[in-house]
């Protein structure tokens, strides 16, 4: 589907309709602290940031937005500012006067917690929709007198009870945690809203917002859609998280603004937004921008099932997702270890003679042949379902071409393969990701083929390896859920992860929670296996699953005793 979102204006910056998509970050600096926070603001905005986001857990920060703004402005900065805001409706209230948008998070903004509740009768849910309607009345009035934007931002790890108690921990909760609040605005007028689905799981924030996008055009709220893959980590994973789901839905014309989450300096974030956007956006001669997906990413149409394949070689059936990579005319099999296998199979361009041979075979086709052949081609696979075809096109035809064999009842295994051969490291994370990678979401293709110009076998395996694993089709590394952190983290979050990543990388399958703050940590990282959560200044709380079982340890220590932990449960392994 194309979301046709209403346009609202983020100060004097219109979001929505068919405005450029816009970038944003947020501070990792504490909000007290306003030079710091300035400073580090000037550098996203340097690097492309159209909106700043700086957090405001409590009064004292709140104010201090106005104190920021000046100074930036001061600067010669005008950029909008956006508050977020968790627990606090004050501080919400006070910085919706001072800055141009407010976050708030439905599942922490008004639900009240109830322990130990798991039931809400029909009476009692409907009682608690009033009680946010009453909480929300202030701040709407507010922003509508000082033209405030509000973004209603639902982050899967923290779900009301409430929500969770009715939907579970699911896509569909996510989406009508944020349908209340925006029922609400809607009913009482208040239109200049922004929405957003966040979770650390790349295909559960796909499916959310794709549910999301379809019930607001249902319901005629069609709000502009924020979107983003919260707790993504750093480094080649997060990066690969980050296009594969923001590109997922931009791909299918969702989404207004993008946020790139990484636990680095948010300025680092800016490149890799505008790597996603320059693929979904149009140079026009008289200097604007159009929004234009580009045709070979463009998604017009759903993948209607997942397909059972049959074995051949070390391809399809129960084999794993595979790697593999192109050169010249041959293809080799990437190992999890760096090893590389030549593949057993005798590669056949599409529409020669299939000659007799002991190989299996592997029918090679682009997107031209797909599109005139497709019918011939799917004869000759119904004839030998241990063909193994390799698919080299755009999302588009992927996608006929998936339906066509599940439509068929065809076995035969089906590799991705981009059309563009990357030539750099970056351009090759932001292809993938795009196609085959949002396939790979979708659960089809039994693997992938990778090409590029001058890069190395070792950077197009790590590149691969990554990529499945973002897209939850291959578990082949430790697995760091790790949020981009903020002015609530009280701990050297950037230093901390690489000191953890450094003692747990060969730990292959295990999740590891690294969370800034109680916010959305224990929620987010909720199917982690172990989390490191930020508990106080220069204090962690370990947890093992969901349970907290080690409080108040020095930051200094935490990493040891996470390790300890980690040889408690038995899940140690020696390198």
């Amino acid at each position: 589907m194309i979301y046709q979102s209403r346009v609202v204006n983020i100060g004097c910056l219109p979001l929505g309709g068919s405005h450029p998509i816009r970038l944003q970050s947020m501070t990792n600096t504490n909000t007290l602290d306003t030079r710091a926070t300035v400073e580090q603001a000037i550098r996203m905005i340097e690097a492309g940031s159209e909106l700043v986001r700086i957090t405001a857990p409590g009064l004292k920060e709140a104010t201090n937005l106005g104190v920021i703004k000046a100074e930036l402005k001061k600067r010669g900065f005008e950029v909008p500012l956006i508050a977020d805001i968790h627990f606090n409706p004050e501080a919400a209230e006070i910085a919706a006067r001072l800055v141009e948008k407010v976050r708030i998070n439905p599942g922490n903004y008004t639900d009240r917690p109830s322990p130990g509740k798991t039931h809400w009768r029909e009476q009692e849910y409907q009682q608690e929709l009033e009680h946010i309607a009453v909480k929300l009345t202030p701040l709407l009035g507010i922003c509508r007198n000082y033209g405030t934007a509000i973004r209603i931002g639902v982050n899967h790890g923290s779900l009301s009870q409430r929500i969770l108690s009715r939907y579970g921990d699911t896509a569909e909760g996510m989406v009508q945690s944020a349908l209340e609040f925006t029922r609400i605005c809607h009913q009482q007028g208040f239109h200049n809203l922004v929405l957003s689905l966040k979770s650390s799981n790349v295909r559960v924030m796909v499916e959310a917002c794709r549910q999301l996008a379809e019930q607001l055009t249902l319901e005629g709220l069609n709000y502009p859609l924020h979107l983003g893959v919260t707790e993504a980590g750093d480094g080649e994973d997060g990066r690969l998280k980050s296009v594969s789901g923001i590109g997922a839905l931009l791909a299918r014309g969702i989404g207004d603004t993008i946020r790139v989450s990484l636990t680095e300096a948010p300025e680092a974030e800016l490149p890799v937004a505008r790597a996603i956007v320059s693929r979904f956006h149009q140079n026009l001669p008289d200097g604007t921008i159009a929004r234009q997906i580009r045709p070979d990413l463009s998604v017009n149409g759903e993948i209607s099932g997942i397909r059972e394949t049959v074995t051949s070689g070390p391809l399809g059936g129960k084999n794993p997702v595979a790697v593999l990579l192109k050169q010249g005319d041959q293809l080799l099999l990437a190992g999890e270890k760096g090893d590389f296998t030549p593949l057993p199979h005798r590669v056949v361009q599409a529409g020669r003679p299939l000659t007799g041979s002991p190989q299996p075979l592997m029918i090679h086709a682009d997107e031209a042949y797909l599109n005139a052949h497709m019918p011939a081609l799917t004869e000759t696979l119904a004839n030998d379902k241990t063909i193994v075809l390799l698919a080299e096109a755009g999302t588009t035809q992927l996608r006929r071409l998936a339906n066509t064999l599940q439509h068929r009842s065809l076995e035969n295994p089906l590799i991705l393969k981009s059309p563009v051969v990357a030539t750099s490291p970056e351009d090759l994370i932001a292809e993938i990701s795009l196609n085959p990678g949002n396939l790979l979401i979708d659960g089809a293709g039994d693997g992938l083929c990778l090409e590029a110009k001058g890069l190395s076998t070792e950077t197009l395996t790590t590149a691969g390896f990554g990529l499945l694993q973002a897209t939850r089709r291959r578990i082949s590394r430790t697995e760091y859920i790790a949020c981009p952190s903020c002015g609530r983290t009280l701990f050297h979050i950037e230093e901390t992860l690489q000191q953890i990543k450094a003692r747990t990388a060969h730990l292959k399958g295990l999740k590891i929670g690294v969370m800034g703050c109680i916010v959305n940590g224990p929620g987010e990282m909720a199917d982690a296996d172990y989390g490191y959560v930020g508990s106080g200044k220069g204090k962690v709380t370990l947890y093992k699953g969901k349970t907290p079982v080690k409080r108040g340890i020095p930051e200094k220590e935490a990493v040891e005793a996470l390790i300890a932990l980690i040889k408690e449960g038995g899940d140690w392994k020696e390198v």
